[in-house]
């Protein structure tokens, strides 16, 4: 068994650097196995606490058993394992290094909220070690990245939820929009738009000392070593506590070695619904076009020619075209959610509504009884972690799968990449390739930093 084990990884792992993706470096076969099946209530720990590492450990406490954290930032981490020690019965252990989190064999599942750039480096870990994962969204930096965790995930058999919780959440008024055109309540639909808004640019930021508390190098991890930039000026509300300019903390997303701007942030929501409501969550377009778009600073050949300010789109108007002659629109103006236009009608829906007409007619003739379960599959769950843990116990998996998940990024990450370049881009969604353009192909993986290769 372990050598017919040994084997099959020999040959997936050949496949991946055929197919041109991130290094990586074998793991011994002792530190593959991990626990089978969780406990009544499952043991979890996070990794990541910042912001979104918080609220999804927050919400979670429920449900689970939280037995360790791990943050890069020593205050931050500090302060969550005391908020989660008033919460539950016992602190949890504390780790600068994720790793050590992975080493453990008490810990059923991982939950992942670290900026983008890590997310795949420890989700591959984390199932090889054995654990369940929670990665928040978007799941990955690169294209690449997306069909190296599918092909982990398949090999490993671990539970993997992506943290895009508008498919359990928000009142269920994205259920609803979906069972109504999955129900002919617009008729064909012929256009989508996701208002997802824009991004601020920056001004120049500094290189200033690193804060006493942040291990810097572990930080950027698989990203290229850079110094670190803040001005004093600090973050005020959500996110508050850090630098409202900086090259860390928070403002990750604005900068492309981190993250992909608002395309992969609110783009990863509302593409997702849209895809999901038109039948496209295992396809994917024919071809993106940049229709306008504003980058903050100079780019040559795809890269930013400075690295002292944001480098992601601030305003854009992307044009996607979807099968069965869809045309979705990504925008960064208008009212943030989805309108769903067709041959019968139209309707708007975000997380604080959804109206028009087709919604107004409900009234008189609503959907079927069982409309909305069957979209979700069943009894919608309490929300986003009860749905990964119930598939955690019956071993399938959750709502937000990384299959239909990277169908809809790609469409993020390849807007991106059409804005770097200039261009439009033809993608062959069977091959998951961008067609006869070598140059944009480059774009679709990224080496990591010496030191940060996947451990698998």
């Amino acid at each position: 068994m372990l050598k017919n084990r040994q084997t099959n990884r020999r040959r997936f792992l050949q496949g991946m650097a055929a197919a041109g993706t991130a290094s990586v470096v074998l793991r011994s076969p002792h530190q593959v196995f991990g626990k089978e099946s969780p406990n009544e209530r499952p043991v979890f720990a996070t990794i990541g606490l910042r912001n979104q590492g918080w609220a999804i450990t927050s919400k979670s406490l429920k449900f689970a058993d939280f037995a360790a954290l791990a943050d890069v930032d020593a205050n931050v981490l500090g302060a969550n394992v005391e908020k989660v020690g008033q919460r539950q019965s016992k602190k949890p252990d504390a780790y600068n290094d994720y790793r050590k989190v992975l080493d453990r064999n008490d810990i059923d599942a991982v939950m992942i909220a670290t900026p983008d750039h890590w997310h795949t480096k420890i989700a591959v870990e984390a199932m090889y070690a054995g654990k369940d994962v929670y990665c928040e969204k978007p799941l990955t930096l690169t294209i690449d990245e997306g069909k190296l965790i599918e092909s982990v995930v398949k090999e490993t058999g671990r539970v993997f939820q992506v943290g895009t919780m508008q498919r359990s959440e928000c009142q269920q008024r994205f259920l609803q929009a979906i069972a109504m055109v999955k129900d002919g309540r617009i008729g064909t639909v012929r256009r989508v738009t996701c208002g997802i808004g824009g991004m601020s640019a920056s001004p120049a930021i500094p290189v200033v000392p690193i804060p006493d508390e942040l291990d810097w190098d572990f930080w950027l991890g698989p990203a290229a070593n850079t110094p670190y930039r803040a001005l004093p000026q600090m973050r005020e509300g959500y996110g508050g506590g850090v630098p409202l300019y900086s090259n860390a903390h928070y403002s990750f997303r604005n900068w492309h070695e981190y993250s992909g701007g608002k395309l992969t942030d609110w783009g990863a929501h509302h593409v997702d619904i849209a895809c999901w409501a038109i039948g496209a969550t295992d396809t994917g377009p024919s071809k993106v076009t940049p229709i306008e778009y504003t980058l903050p600073v100079d780019y040559k050949d795809g890269h930013p020619v400075v690295n002292d300010r944001y480098n992601t789109a601030t305003s854009f108007k992307i044009r996607v075209d979807m099968p069965n002659d869809v045309e979705m629109t990504i925008n960064s103006t208008g009212d943030n959610g989805i309108l769903f236009e067709g041959t019968k009608g139209r309707f708007f829906v975000n997380r604080g509504k959804i109206a028009g007409k087709p919604v107004e007619d409900l009234t008189d003739s609503p959907l079927p009884e069982a409309a909305i379960e069957d979209v979700y599959g069943g009894k919608v769950s309490e929300n986003h972690t009860a749905n990964f843990i119930e598939a955690m116990r019956s071993r399938t998996q959750p709502i937000s799968d990384v299959w239909s998940h990277n169908r809809m990024l790609e469409i993020c990450h390849l807007s991106n990449i059409a804005m770097r370049l200039g261009r439009e881009l033809n993608w062959d969604p069977a091959k998951r390739e961008i067609i006869s353009d070598a140059k944009a192909n480059s774009f679709l993986a990224r080496e990591p930093r010496k030191g940060f290769e996947i451990n698998m």
